[in-house]
């Protein structure tokens, strides 16, 4: 297999709950929820936060009371003040985006522990006022008498009052002019992908969440926020096909998109340990897994999910590799009509030829190998963390079945996809006081 670097590896990996919004973490700050999240791995991994180099963390919406999020969840969870930490934005991908970034910072050297993650509260995401009234505002403010007061507020009107709201704004690409449910109407009809599949497949996601919450898996990755939430609110244990097909479609009347074959908005945050794959700490850790290798790709904004599809065919390009050569995968849900594309475009000789310039298609994902557990539609997408959920979940999906490699990516508002090579297994190691030595296996 190509590579551009050497594997990163994986210590370990927590998340907080995921909460659908303006729930149960509608209160928690996503600083807060970040800090949770890197605070829980520091104590699973037993090691003190002077061990740190830098934190890297996505985030999306970017609160304005905590500019640099990552400085600031890096400080609350008590790394040293030399440490330093920055954000990154690659919108759904954000979570993974900082993984990605983690690993470049190991390979030039600049850090050799990393803390990479994401956070998100969705909840949080403010009301805006339009232009015009924020004028009348900032006059309003600087009015000094009574009269001047009074005369600015005569000229506020309703219109003035009505809020734009922020996570609907964030949710439409402002290039195509659609929000993201819009985009999975789109595939939807292009895919010929019908409500009853699409009711199916969220069906199938919460019954796979909820099989593995009953069994505990999805506990052995959660650290609570204390008083709050201990486990995920998303997973619907009694979720019927009878009650989603009553739900009416919310993007196009006529269309097949709904609430329920969607993901909801979430609050979470998620986190990870990344070092080089020579570290001296995998003296005393055994990695969760390794990262090898990435490929990122764009696409028109109207079809977004179809971004792991451009995504895998750059990074099977890349790699050499196939989709046989993968155990396991993980395509996020952020609309099942969505991922449903996703598979039709994996499998279709014509989308092959005409979008990815290859004489044949990549071929099949079996459905029973992708999100074993869940996914999104379930589990919950808080934008800015789910890509490091998605990297945590695989790895312990493939230790726990004793699998070794796997694809994580998932579509990008805006038109992108990332796609991820995990794999459990990459080196054989060896120590001789301090000269490691290993070799691809």
């Amino acid at each position: 297999m190509k590579t551009t670097r050497k594997p990163m590896a994986v210590l370990d990996g927590v998340r907080t709950p995921f909460c659908k919004a303006y729930g149960r973490l509608a209160d928690v700050h996503a600083m807060d929820l970040g800090t949770t999240a890197v605070e829980g791995l520091l104590q699973k991994t037993s090691l003190a936060p002077e061990l740190i180099d830098e934190l890297v963390m996505g985030n999306v919406s970017g609160p304005a009371d905590s500019a640099n999020i990552a400085r600031v969840i890096a400080l609350k969870a008590g790394l040293p003040q030399d440490r330093i930490a920055h954000t990154v934005n690659r919108n759904c991908a954000s979570g993974m985006e900082s993984v990605v970034e983690a690993w470049q910072i190991l390979d030039e050297g600049r850090s050799s522990t990393i803390v990479a993650g994401g956070t998100e509260s969705m909840s949080n995401i403010p009301l805006m006022v339009r232009p015009e009234a924020a004028r009348l505002l900032l006059q309003l403010q600087k009015a000094k008498s009574l009269a001047a007061k009074l005369a600015v507020l005569s000229r506020i009107r309703p219109r003035h009052l009505k809020p734009i709201v922020g996570v609907m704004q964030g949710l439409t690409d402002p290039v195509s002019g659609l929000n993201m449910g819009q985009t999975a109407e789109v595939l939807a009809k292009e895919f010929s992908i019908s409500r009853e599949e699409q009711d199916r497949f969220a069906l199938e996601s919460h019954r796979r969440a909820a099989v593995a919450q009953e069994r505990c898996f999805l506990s052995g990755e959660i650290v609570a926020v204390p008083g709050l939430a201990e486990k995920d609110d998303g997973p619907r244990h009694q979720q019927t096909l009878e009650a989603l097909q009553k739900l009416r479609p919310i993007f196009d009347k006529e269309g097949t998109v709904t609430a329920g074959n969607s993901c909801p908005l979430t609050d979470g945050a998620a986190a990870l340990i990344a070092t080089s794959a020579d570290s001296p700490l995998l003296r005393d850790h055994r990695p969760l897994g390794y990262v090898t290798h990435y490929a990122v790709a764009g696409l028109d904004p109207r079809r977004m999910g179809l971004g792991p599809v451009f995504a895998t065919a750059r990074l099977l390009k890349e790699t050499g590799l196939t989709l046989k050569n993968f155990d396991l995968f993980e395509i996020n849900e952020a609309f099942a009509a969505q991922v449903l594309a996703c598979l039709k475009a994996f499998e279709s000789k014509s989308f092959a030829e005409k979008e990815l310039g290859m004489s044949s298609p990549m071929g099949t994902i079996p459905t029973d190998r992708l999100n074993i557990h869940g996914g999104a539609i379930a589990l919950g997408h808080p934008v800015g963390t789910t890509g490091t959920r998605m990297i945590i979940t695989l790895l312990r999906s493939l230790r726990e079945k004793g699998l070794r490699r796997g694809l994580a990516t998932l579509c990008v508002g805006g038109g992108q996809g990332v796609a991820m090579v995990v794999e459990t297994e990459v080196w054989e190691i060896s120590w001789d006081r301090e000269h490691w030595s290993g070799k691809a296996t």
